[in-house]
Order: C-alpha cells, then structure tokens, then sequence
C-alpha cells in the first residue's frame, strides 16, 4: 500500500477541487466483527450519503473509475476516483448541484464520449474506526463501514466492510495491522466497488492472457487490449495533473503499445501499422518533456533537502524555473490531448486492440520477440571498452523494446522469459539514472544562467560532481548487468 499523501490544490483548476493519492486496503467483515483493541484514537462516528454515477453500461466502473456525490453534515461534494499506478487518486469538488460538474465531466471524455452519466445507486454509510498511531505517527485509518443500499428511500439491502487506509506507516507496521484484524475474523474482499456490490454485479472482468499455443494474433490482441486499457485509465489523471504518476504511467503504456506494434510489425499489415505508429511516436513526443521535467524535478529536491539553509535557496529558485517549464509543458499537452488527432489515434488503438491488421505468416510470438534480443545482444558485443554516453543510451532504448518484446511473449516462453524481463528492467533502470545524470548536469549548467553569484558557481560546481559521480556508478556496474542480461536471453532465444 503506497502513502496517502497531503491534499493539494490543483494548478489551474476550480480552487474548490482537490486531490490526493491513497492506496485503500479492503476486507471481508460479518454483522458481528468488532474492531481488536488497537493503538490510537477513536474516530467519530459519521454518516455519508452517497449517490454513484456511471453510465448504464458502467464504463467509468470497469475502467475502475467511480463517480459519487457525496453528502456529510449537511455538506455537499463530489469525489472521483482515478486509477494510479495500482493506488488511486482521489479527487474532491465542493459542489451543491446535483449533476455531475463539467470540471470533472471533461477529465472523463474519453470514458463517456456522447454516454450520459445516470445516478445508479445511493448509499447510506455510517463509519467508525481507529486512527492507529505508534507513538505520534499515524500509522494507518481503520474504518468500519456499515452500508445500507436506499432505493425509493427504502433500504433494499445491508452489508459490512473494513477498510485500511494508509498514513504514515511503513510497510512492515501496515501488514502487521492487516494481520491483527484477519485474526479478528476479517476475510478476503471480493474486489467489488461499493456500488457493485449494493447492485450485485460481479467484479468488472479483466481478460486472463491467452494460452501459450494460442495464434499469434490472440497473443497480439491481449497484450494490445492491456496497454489500451492502461492509457485510458490514467488520461483523466493526466489532465488533472495533480499527481505526476499518472503522466508517467500514460507514457509507460504508450512506450509499451510502441514496443508491441514494433515487435510484431513483420506480420502487420504496412499501410495500417505505420501511421499508427507515426501518431504513437507524437503522444510519445508529448508526453516526454512533462516527465522528464518531472524527474528532474524530483530529483533536485531531493538534492536541495540535503544541502545548508543557504545553498538550498538557491536551488530552490532553480526547481522554481523548473517548474515555469514543467506548467507550461502540460498546458501544451493539455491543448494536444483535446484535439482531433488524439482522438482519431485514441479510436484507431481501439480498433486495433479489437482486430488488429494480422498478415498471415509462419511466425511465432517467441520468435518475434527473439528479434529484438538479438539486435540487443548484437548492439551490446559491439560496445568499445569505454562506450560514449550516446552509445549508452542506444543501449538502453534497445533494451526497453527488448524487455517489451519479452513481456509480449512471456505467456508461451513462461519463466525463461520473466527472468530475462527481471534482468531487463534492473539493465534499463541502471541506464536510466546514467541518462538522467546526463540530463541533470545540461540543467545544472543552466543553472548558472539565472544566477551568476559566485556562491552560485561553487554549487553549480559541486552538483555537476555528483552527476559525473551518478555516471560512474553506473558505468562501473554495467558490464556484470549486460552480462547476466545477454545470458537470460540466450537462455530463451539462443
């Protein structure tokens, strides 16, 4: 479970709209559980009325978005619920009117297209709980949630539901805590939202992978419809653009749709697969600067929480400019990510997901992916004793297409290829804070440009040290990654 961060203002939305990431546990309690004396300070006993949108296919649901309208105390407000990473987002509108705002409306476009949103279920909750703590540190909330579904303003139906709700706690604190309320008699929780449950509608569907001698185009078609499926769920979050993990993991999946168009291109048809393609590169142009603003970002601030009073001024005014950069970035993406061509690319990745353009060929999915490898493990004998930075990073974007290429055919290799996929990613995240290094030093340079003091130039100086020093690393531990990477692969591939 990740850490439920601070709430925040979202730059340049509604002042009354906030967000933050949290990461609920949910578990499985009978009429009679009573929460094990734990540490920390009792919650007050609330009551939540809830009405859910969705459409009446529930395409917000099983996208694994809900929309509720939520009233407390006479208080009234909006709460969407975004996918992120494998935690949530939850956003919150303070909003008296009874129709879903066209702030939040308009984060879902690609979700409703011309749908309408329809209320589909209203709920009455009453919590209680525990804000555990250890010593002063709020570890985890524990809420007991006693459900009752209202239709007509009669209650149709009861449940019961236990929920932990990450603060400050580690991960160690947090499974320990899990333990103690499962000895209690909590149980495994059906994964159903609230809403399904009060209607009784199974858990949204996700497909199991294909079987390892299934055509190469339901291999094809699966792996499309996942990476499909993770895009759409974190465009809202990348509109908003209050959490910077839902930009990075847009771009993960449209690195991966790249990476799988690429890999099977020898048996797509040319004429389809090359625009597609072309139109992925340009997501993927504009998606790049905001993260790789954000990864710099991160990184000096880190950096500036370890240096003096002084010098940390000073390298806060240049996070600052960061910043500038990064607002103005996605301001750009915003304007692309309402147009018609992504859109039209959006409709076009669907399409293919669904039927993609196979040729008929002797190829399998192993030896598709085998491809890859082998332009990998060619590229890496090729590398002189002291390879240049260009060099590197060739390397590195030849092993993320080959670890992608592996993910693809991983369901017909099986272990073979997880372990070479293991061995991928710790190649490419090594490689990556190279390339990163890279990138930190270029902006530490400029660095100089907006301050010229000469207690500017001495801390310039120092942070252009520890990049040439992040660099080195990296280079001293990269013949042993290579090493084991290319033995993983030949294990699959020869």
């Amino acid at each position: 479970m990740a850490r439920s961060h601070t709430p925040q203002r979202l730059l340049g939305g509604p002042s009354r709209m906030s967000s933050h990431a949290e990461r609920k546990l949910k578990l499985s309690i009978d009429d009679d559980f009573r929460l094990p004396r734990l540490p920390g300070t009792p919650l007050l006993r609330r009551l939540l009325l809830s009405t859910y949108y969705d459409t009446k296919f529930y395409d917000l649901a099983n996208a694994r978005i809900t929309l509720g309208h939520r009233v407390e105390r006479g208080k009234q407000s909006w709460q969407l619920k975004l996918p992120l990473g494998d935690d949530r987002q939850e956003v919150e509108m303070a909003d008296n009117q009874t129709d879903p705002p066209a702030a939040l409306r308009e984060l879902l476009i690609l979700h409703l297209a011309e749908r309408k949103l329809v209320p589909i279920v209203r709920l009455r909750v009453w919590r209680s709980g525990i804000l555990v703590r250890h010593g002063r540190v709020p570890v985890a909330e524990v809420a007991l949630n006693h459900v009752t579904v209202v239709k007509q303003g009669t209650a149709i139906q009861h449940f019961h539901e236990l929920e932990i709700e990450r603060k400050q706690g580690d991960e160690a604190s947090l499974r320990t805590l899990e333990q103690q309320l499962r000895d209690a008699g909590a149980s495994n929780h059906d994964g159903r939202p609230q809403f399904f449950r009060a209607l009784s509608l199974p858990a949204p569907i996700r497909p199991n992978p294909p079987e390892p001698k299934a055509p190469v185009v339901d291999h094809l078609k699966w792996s499309l419809t996942q990476h499909v499926g993770w895009l759409l769920a974190h465009d809202p979050g990348t509109r908003l653009g209050a959490e910077i993990e839902s930009l990075h993991q847009m771009r993960v999946a449209t690195r991966r749709l790249r990476a799988v168009l690429r890999t099977a291109r020898p048996i797509l048809i040319p004429a389809w697969v090359t625009p597609l393609e072309q139109e992925l590169d340009w997501l993927s142009d504009l998606l790049g600067p905001v993260r790789d603003l954000d990864v710099q970002i991160s990184y000096f601030m880190g950096e500036a929480a370890e240096l003096d009073q002084r010098d940390r001024k000073l390298l806060e005014q240049f996070t600052s400019h960061f910043r500038g950069r990064r607002e103005t970035a996605h301001q750009l993406l915003l304007s692309e990510l309402s147009s018609t061509r992504y859109l039209g690319l959006i409709q076009r990745l669907r399409q293919t997901a669904q039927v993609p353009p196979v040729m008929e060929l002797p190829l399998t999915i192993s030896q598709l992916a085998g491809r890859a490898f082998k332009k990998l493990r060619k590229a890496i004998r090729r590398l002189k004793a002291a390879p240049s930075d260009a060099e590197l990073h060739k390397i590195r974007i030849l092993v993320k297409r080959a670890r992608y290429a592996a993910d693809l055919a991983r369901w017909v290799v099986g272990k073979p290829a997880v372990r070479f996929i293991k061995a991928a990613r710790a190649t490419q995240d090594l490689l990556g804070i190279h390339q990163d290094a890279i990138q930190a030093e270029r902006h530490v340079r400029q660095f100089l440009k907006y301050s010229t003091s000469v207690r500017a130039g001495f801390l310039a100086g120092r942070m252009v040290e520890r990049q040439r020093h992040r660099r080195n690393l990296v280079r001293q531990e990269m013949k042993p990654r290579f090493k084991t990477l290319v033995k993983q692969g030949k294990k699959v591939w020869g």
